[in-house]
């Protein structure tokens, strides 16, 4: 774990030095919110907007290795970055620029990981979010294990206010019906 932490606390050195926007995600922000898994790489929203793409990810790919054949048009299309840390560790950077996305990052705080390393993570309902509009086993695991330590203290109307229109656009209203028979679940 300490080589993703350190590889997660590398790259945001970077976009610290860059002064840009982003926010952890994924199995590191689980870590902080949820209950604790293993993590294998490095998830972070990185603030882009739609429009200078390149920019970012040119200077990311000469910081880090790609990880696939044609990283940069890869990136372009997917609109995320898939890179490798020095120790091997994968880094997924999500090229960001929705509204929630931005909230997110807007949202997001330090948290210090051990050995002493701070790391800006997502806040649990965006983290929620993410996780529920990816929509797959692994992440509705890691929704349950936020709930188990986190429902009580949710804004569930924050969550609604972020997921309900990104739930529309992928005309997937399902994955509200199970998020709310979730919160149901531990609110009993």
């Amino acid at each position: 774990m300490n080589e993703v932490i350190r590889a997660a606390a590398d790259l945001q050195r970077l976009c610290l030095a860059e002064q840009w926007r982003f926010c952890v995600i994924g199995g590191l922000a689980v870590l902080r919110w949820g209950e604790a898994r293993e993590t294998v790489d490095v998830d972070l929203t990185l603030l882009t907007g739609f429009a200078d793409e390149a920019r970012f990810i040119s200077r990311l790919m000469a910081e880090f290795e790609p990880r696939v054949e044609n990283a940069a048009e890869f990136a372009r299309i997917h609109r995320v970055v898939l890179l490798r840390a020095a120790s091997g560790v994968g880094l997924d950077i999500a090229l960001a620029g929705l509204p929630f996305e931005e909230a997110a990052v807007t949202r997001s705080s330090l948290f210090t990981f051990p050995p002493d390393v701070p790391l800006r993570t997502c806040s649990a309902e965006d983290l929620i979010v993410f996780k529920a509009f990816a929509d797959r086993p692994r992440d509705w695991n890691d929704i349950d294990g936020i709930l188990v330590r986190q429902s009580k203290r949710l804004d569930w109307s924050y969550i609604h206010d972020q997921l309900d229109p990104l739930v529309e656009l992928k005309d997937a209203a399902d994955i509200l019906v199970r998020l709310e028979a979730l919160r149901r679940e531990h609110d009993r």
